[in-house]
């Protein structure tokens, strides 16, 4: 299994967040999957890949090269691959990936969540999509996407594209247990 895990690199972030990610990449590391991420050494990013490191896991970077200028790539990955840009690294994070997990983050992370979620409405994306919950941080995108559903800009199967957990723990049972998504989406993609 090939999981995609979003974060942020950020190291100035409550420690809770980074023990969750660093906790989350042992625990993918653990199960035998691979973990696939952006390639950082800070913050949320370099905790979940020393996580995963940590026990002898496969981890795969998606770094475009700009930020490899900068020394901002991890040295320890298993495979760090280069990429042109943020474009072409968000298309190689989805692509292949068996699940998408989004840490909590800022810009760049809700961007890429975004991303994965369209793709999963327009029936381009089929895979689970959880949101690790920690200290609370997505409640309130929670029930934004609740109001965006009931103001009829997306439709009520839309509230199952992806999952809310609240502990690390419960990250890879959802997955395991949330099914493939439907083959029709593309059916009720459009709110009529």
């Amino acid at each position: 299994m090939r999981i995609c895990v979003y974060a942020a690199s950020s190291a100035q972030v409550a420690p809770e967040f980074h023990a969750a990610a660093n906790s989350l990449g042992k625990l993918i590391a653990g199960s035998g999957a691979t973990l696939v991420y952006g390639g950082g050494s800070q913050g949320l990013m370099g905790a979940v890949a020393d996580g995963a490191l940590s026990q002898g896991g496969t981890v795969i970077g998606i770094l475009p090269k700009f930020m490899a200028d900068l020394e901002w790539g991890h040295p320890g990955l298993t495979h760090l691959d280069l990429v042109e840009d943020m474009r072409e690294r968000k298309h190689k994070l989805l692509s292949g990936s068996d699940a998408v997990i989004a840490l909590p983050g800022g810009c760049g992370t809700l961007e890429e969540l975004f991303e994965a979620i369209t793709l999963k409405r327009l029936g381009l994306y089929f895979n689970p999509i959880v949101l690790l919950n920690t200290r609370n941080f997505y409640a309130p995108l929670q029930a934004f996407m609740q109001q965006v559903i009931e103001e009829k800009f997306m439709n009520s199967e839309h509230a199952a594209m992806w999952s809310l957990v609240d502990s690390v723990e419960a990250v890879l049972p959802t997955i395991q247990a949330t099914p493939r998504w439907r083959e029709d989406a593309r059916d009720y993609a459009v709110v009529r």
